[in-house]
């Protein structure tokens, strides 16, 4: 870094932002392969919380890539770069006193817990949709999975390209089992657990 570039302290503070809000600011970070409900439970969450008069913000991968990442593709080097860049912009938003919600493949542990490593013990709540790889691929949303089995998309996560398992995930979730409203008042539930959300 510059050593022109020095750090400025804000007047307000994380905790006082925080007490214009009825909840903790905190990262919901749903990880999993394409297909596996991650952006639907994460939007359907964030108007459950809204409801209650949460200050929430949703990144979701696609859109994401639509402005702040939009000079990425998908190799290696550049999925990490995309979720550097997602991470910060969330420990921004924590900071401000928000509930950030992200919906990523994410692949890599490394990436994940480089996130995790930027905010406050238990700021980072990791979401696995443990939902099976088959189970992704028959509901193929985007119809994603048939063109990278036909070889039109090169480092899919999954197919071609590695995704690595959480250790030790704070929440599972398999969207094969669970139905949308049981997924998200099971995160709903721990939210209130953490006291994140009042009870």
């Amino acid at each position: 870094m510059d050593e022109n570039i020095v750090w400025h302290n804000y007047a307000i503070t994380k905790a006082q932002r925080s007490e214009h809000k009825s909840h903790k600011p905190a990262i919901l970070w749903f990880t999993g392969f394409s297909g596996s409900g991650k952006s639907t439970v994460a939007n359907a969450l964030e108007s459950a919380l809204n409801q209650q008069g949460i200050h929430t913000y949703l990144l979701d991968g696609d859109n994401v890539r639509h402005g702040l990442c939009k000079d990425l593709g998908f190799s290696d080097e550049d999925r990490i770069e995309n979720i550097r860049r997602v991470g910060e912009t969330a420990k921004l938003m924590v900071d401000a006193g928000l509930l950030v919600l992200t919906a990523f493949i994410s692949p890599f542990r490394a990436e994940r817990d480089m996130v995790r490593n930027l905010v406050d013990d238990g700021e980072f709540i990791e979401v696995f949709l443990d939902t099976p790889l088959d189970v992704c691929e028959s509901r193929d949303p985007k119809g994603l999975y048939k063109k990278a089995r036909a070889g039109e998309i090169k480092h899919f996560t999954g197919i071609d390209s590695d995704y690595q398992v959480p250790h030790s995930p704070e929440i599972i979730l398999d969207t094969s089992k669970n139905t949308l409203d049981q997924s998200v008042q099971e995160l709903i539930a721990y939210l209130k657990q953490q006291q994140i959300i009042k009870g």
